[in-house]
């Protein structure tokens, strides 16, 4: 832990900051570490936690598990910039200051893309990449074509899910969320993946024309990982905590 970070009781999961560059980073912390398991680290996507919190309280159960408040939409306060390679830069610095030894990195959505990226820039900080439904593949790069698939996904949401998320994009601001996506739009996770060296494992939502089965088949390929299909949709893991730490707990790892 840095001499910045402190933690306070937050139901079952207890807060943390911790100083990242001079930028403080909240994080939720579940369980403690129990050797061999190394810690994971969850990213969110579009910076809401709610629709994680399951996933990660699952996690504790194993080992020390943190989800990242970032770009910083948990609290009111000094934020992160909204863009993917931003995010990826804090959430190194924040494995510099807080891991000790390298991590289960997850990411859902475009948290997906910032825990690729710094799984291919930080190398020694990861053991294991697990990307949860992640987002923009070639073809929904450009606003019509992500405009459909949203509908063809939202039907297969579940409307409990809403107040795990809203509260999140309300305080984020709707400017905050139009540049996290159009920076999302403009990664190339595809590129990225091949200079990933740890196990991959990609998952996606049965129902989840944001993440095509074909293109987390193509980012899994090309790391020599695994994709799975489970049910749900794009916010699978809410509600699927068990299921989503399972997977995460199974993961392979580097030796």
């Amino acid at each position: 832990m840095s001499p910045a970070a402190h933690e306070t009781d937050h139901g079952t999961l207890s807060v943390r900051w911790t100083d990242v560059g001079g930028l403080p980073v909240r994080s939720l912390v579940a369980g403690r570490r129990r050797a061999p398991e190394p810690e994971v680290v969850v990213v969110p996507g579009l910076g809401a936690l709610g629709y994680l919190l399951d996933t990660v309280a699952g996690c504790g159960a194993r080992t020390r598990s943190h989800l990242l408040d970032v770009p910083g939409f948990g609290h009111r306060g000094p934020r992160a910039p909204a863009r993917i390679p931003a995010l990826a830069g804090v959430v190194a610095g924040w494995l510099d200051a807080v891991a000790d030894a390298p991590v289960v990195l997850v990411g859902h959505s475009t948290g997906a893309q910032v825990a690729l990226r710094v799984a291919a820039e930080h190398p020694s900080a990861v053991a294991s990449l697990v990307l949860l439904g992640p987002t923009f593949p070639p073809s929904l790069r450009g606003v019509p074509a992500l405009v459909g698939a949203f509908l063809r996904t939202a039907p297969h949401e579940r409307l409990r899910e809403l107040p795990s998320v809203l509260p999140y994009y309300a305080r984020g601001g709707p400017l905050a969320l139009a540049r996290m996506i159009r920076s999302g739009q403009r990664d190339e996770p595809e590129a990225v993946i091949e200079r990933v060296s740890c196990p991959v494992l990609v998952v996606r939502g049965k129902h989840d024309a944001c993440s095509p089965r074909s293109w987390t088949e193509r980012l899994a390929a090309a790391a020599g990982g695994r994709a799975v299909t489970v049910p749900g949709a794009h916010a699978f893991p809410h509600g699927r905590g068990g299921l989503t730490s399972a997977l995460i707990a199974g993961a392979p790892r580097s030796s």
